[in-house]
């Protein structure tokens, strides 16, 4: 207790004893030593410092004081009353400072799991190892083995590692009057009363019902027996027999809200001898992990074999040494992989997860920064401006009608580090929408012409690919620039004079899409890669635009940005710039959701902006309708806006299925201003610059990812106009609004990728499929983020003190196992 509460409560307790005394005495204002009660309880009900306590308790308080004042002359049932509710203040403020004390849990004696170490292995085959076949493994049937390799479960390593998804938790101690609905948790109390009976509407199933109590109150625990057999008087008798009254039970279980209040249905029970009696069950008390199964394969049987297999964890050699596990207070893989999968409580559990996650995350570190020092090794152009003074890059910027922020003025000098080192670049570039990524990457293309060397820039969509071209159009020509496109609708007849001019220097940056990495082009001297929205494009995909040159430096880029941290362990064969600063001036866009049913609303927000003589998106996730999900598919709007509502403006279409030439005209005309409202998918996510377009409407916004909502807004607000975005919530819970509210209150890129990452995980956000990142068994990239930062900083440790994994032969092995699919056998040049 602290000192104030010490103070209050004897404050208190010189009160209550006053008006005990009153009481006793009839309530006729006793005289005290010094004076009357009514003066002494008057006066000291507001003698404590008022900072101990609310407000509205100190006015009550002086009100009460204010009643003593004319105690004397009130009535003997006023001075009752008075006295009454006094003593009831003075009792609720003493909950307040001094607690009912709380009862300790019930404590169960639980025997550790098994130690495998010194339990003999029962095989088939004299010389067992991890990776002999389940069969070999005395216990395990053939049945069992058919439904395991299903799984793609074959060995005992593979066994091994098919790590639990989940585990019920029945190792929270509770007692009874702690229990919340919904929850599992464990329970010791005495058995009050056993009933039974047959179910009256199924004579086929019988209901045994425990009432049991501990000295905090009482629940009800119901076990159901389904079949005819069950339904026998003796058998039901006989399981009563099992529970006698007065008996300690032990029960695990799911805590429910029934009829009469909360109880346990169909839980785990263990008769007790007395209360220190040692639980034999394998469940009651502790963590039980739930794998992920296959028809035919139970909870129960999979458990079974990892009683018979867990013996074989001893096998499991350690690829770390002994003074670096002590080192980062790791438990040795052996106990990690006994713990994972039969812990002997949440502590434990939690240990061997981060010895395991952090094994994950070494090995691709490992593999990132391996790949990292072989690239550093070749040999790459240094790039010197040749004019020093009047630079491509010093007459681009007197071109901008706006001056670079410090930021990017910041990244360029990085960038122009880098390429000015007989070190290969490979620089990552990731800012929020509309923070300048793509003038910083036009001004480091032409830092590499001035210094005599081509660029090439690749982006993953024609619609992309289009829009950088037309943005180089504007300013490169002015400079005596070259620039060309090309991609996979350029016809023939162009793309072999564009081919025959790269190849001869005479085009100097060209912009394309995966028409690239085709093996016709051929450059004279590239010097310079730049790899727009490159989470979509294969490690293999960006390696080959790479080999096109004697060794190119490599710059890619990201509107997709993520925390610096996070990225530099991502994208550990990478250097990463982070622009964290916006263009002065650029406008907020104000976010609105709205339900499906208020989607009217909408068309009449259409209908004022264009008015206004400004343009309008209207993005949907379907080309056309699914008949498994029920969502308007932009064909169906596209008709619905143009035929029916807006019949007197012009509505055009735009969708990934339709022909380069269809979807140039589309685009063309949006950005003329002959179209009014674009109805597209996601094909206009990133690419499509139209400052006239000031209205973003996503429709089932739901069907998307934070991350690409965020991105399909920064199409909008790209001029001076007010812009704004409407998301249309066609969720039907509340996750999905819960989502759509992040972006509603945000525009920090960073922020909402971040929780974007928490929701649908890095696959999804990053592209990671895609880019060549594994999945992960346990480690999550996200919530294991200090885990992956320490297993960064071990990787660097273990390169720097030995490069070619000498000393480290073991784990050496496991990179070339295991993560040769990461690599995908290429390499960046």
């Amino acid at each position: 207790m602290d000192f104030i509460s010490d103070q209050v409560l004897k404050w208190i307790r010189s009160l209550q004893q006053a008006l005990t005394l009153e009481s006793e005495n009839g309530f006729r204002n006793i005289h005290g030593r010094k004076e009357r009660f009514n003066t002494f309880v008057a006066r000291e009900l507001i003698s404590l410092d008022s900072k101990h306590l609310p407000k509205e308790k100190i006015d009550f308080l002086i009100s009460l004081s204010e009643g003593f004042e004319a105690y004397d002359s009130s009535p003997e049932s006023a001075r009752r009353r008075l006295v009454i509710d006094t003593r009831k203040a003075l009792y609720s403020l003493s909950k307040v400072f001094d607690p009912p004390t709380t009862i300790k849990p019930p404590k169960l004696r639980l025997p550790n799991q098994k130690d495998y170490s010194n339990v003999e292995i029962n095989v088939k085959d004299s010389t067992p190892s991890l990776d002999s076949t389940l069969s070999t493994v005395k216990g395990i049937g053939s049945k069992t083995i058919e439904l395991l390799a299903s799984l793609g479960i074959f060995t005992i390593r593979d066994l091994l590692v098919h790590y639990p998804r989940d585990y019920v938790d029945y190792s929270q101690l509770k007692r009874i009057s702690s229990l919340e609905a919904g929850e599992t948790a464990t329970i010791v109390a005495s058995i009050r009363r056993t009933n039974y009976f047959t179910s009256p509407r199924n004579p086929n199933l019988s209901v045994l019902e425990l009432l049991i109590q501990d000295s905090t109150g009482r629940i009800k625990l119901t076990k159901f027996f389904a079949g005819r057999r069950f339904s026998n008087r003796g058998y039901l008798m006989k399981q009563v027999s099992q529970y006698p009254t007065g008996s300690t039970v032990a029960v695990s279980g799911l805590v429910k809200e029934g009829s009469y209040g909360k109880c346990f249905i169909d839980p785990i029970i263990e008769v007790l001898e007395n209360q220190g009696t040692s639980i034999k069950s394998k469940s009651i008390g502790r963590l039980i992990p739930i794998y992920p199964l296959t028809e035919g394969l139970t909870a129960v049987r999979i458990r079974r074999v990892f009683d018979l297999v867990l013996p074989f964890a001893a096998f499991w050699k350690d690829p770390l040494p002994q003074e670096r596990i002590s080192h980062h207070s790791l438990m040795s893989i052996q106990n990690a992989m006994n713990q994972i999968h039969q812990p002997n409580n949440l502590e434990s559990l939690n240990a061997a997860r981060r010895r395991i996650v952090f094994d994950e995350f070494l090995c691709l570190q490992l593999a990132l920064l391996r790949k990292r020092n072989l690239f550093r090794k070749k040999p790459a152009p240094q790039l010197k401006k040749v004019n020093q003074i009047n630079s491509l890059t010093s007459q681009f910027y007197s071109l901008l009608p706006f001056s670079f922020t410090n930021e990017q003025k910041r990244v360029l000098h990085e960038i122009e580090s880098d390429l000015e080192s007989s070190e290969p670049m490979a620089r990552l570039l990731q800012g929020d929408v509309g923070s300048g990524k793509t003038v910083v990457a036009i001004a480091a293309l032409l830092y590499a012409v001035d210094s005599g060397w081509q660029g090439a820039l690749m982006a993953p969509t024609e619609v992309l690919a289009q829009q950088h071209y037309k943005n180089l159009c504007k300013w490169l020509p002015q400079l005596h620039v070259t620039v060309d496109l090309i991609t996979g609708s350029t016809p023939n007849s162009r793309r072999k004079q564009i081919l025959d001019d790269l190849s001869t220097g005479g085009v100097n940056i060209i912009v394309g899409t995966h028409a690239l990495i085709e093996d016709s082009v051929s450059f004279s001297r590239l010097g310079l890669v730049v790899v727009d929205e490159q989470h979509r494009f294969g490690v293999y995909q960006r390696d080959l635009l790479l080999r096109k040159g004697l060794q190119p430096h490599l710059l890619t880029m990201t509107a997709t940005p993520i925390p610096r941290t996070l990225a530099l362990s991502i994208h550990g064969d990478l250097d990463v710039s982070q622009i964290n600063e916006m263009p002065p001036g650029r406008e907020k866009i104000k976010t609105s959701m709205l339900q499906f049913s208020q989607r009217n609303k909408v068309f009449d927000l259409i209908r004022a902006h264009i008015k206004k003589r400004h343009q309008v998106y209207f993005v949907l996730p379907l080309v056309e309708e699914s008949e498994k999900i029920e969502l308007r598919s932009a064909v169906d709007v596209y008709h619905e806006l143009s035929n029916d509502l807006f019949q007197e403006f012009n509505v055009g279409l735009l969708h990934g299925r339709m022909s380069s030439l269809d979807k140039n005209s589309t685009i063309n005309s949006f950005v003329s201003g002959e179209v009014d409202i674009l109805v597209s998918t996601t094909v206009i996510e990133v690419g499509v610059d139209v400052p006239n377009a000031t209205l973003m409407v996503i429709d089932h916004a739901d069907r998307f990812g934070l991350a690409q909502l965020h991105q399909l807004r920064g199409r909008v607000g790209r001029g001076a106009s007010f812009s704004e975005c409407i998301l249309i919530d066609s969720g039907k819970n509340s996750d999905s609004r819960k989502k759509l509210e992040y972006l509603v209150g945000s525009t920090d890129g960073f922020e909402i990728s971040e929780i974007d990452l928490r929701m649908r995980g890095p696959g999804q956000v990053l592209g990671t499929r895609q880019s060549g990142l594994p999945d992960f068994a346990l480690a999550n990239l996200v919530n294991d983020s200090h885990v992956l930062e320490l297993a960064r900083k071990e990787a660097l440790y273990i390169l720097n003190s030995d490069p070619e994994l000498n000393s480290y032969k073991l784990l050496k092995d496991n990179l070339d196992l295991h993560w040769k699919r990461f690599l995908g056998n290429s390499q960046l040049n």
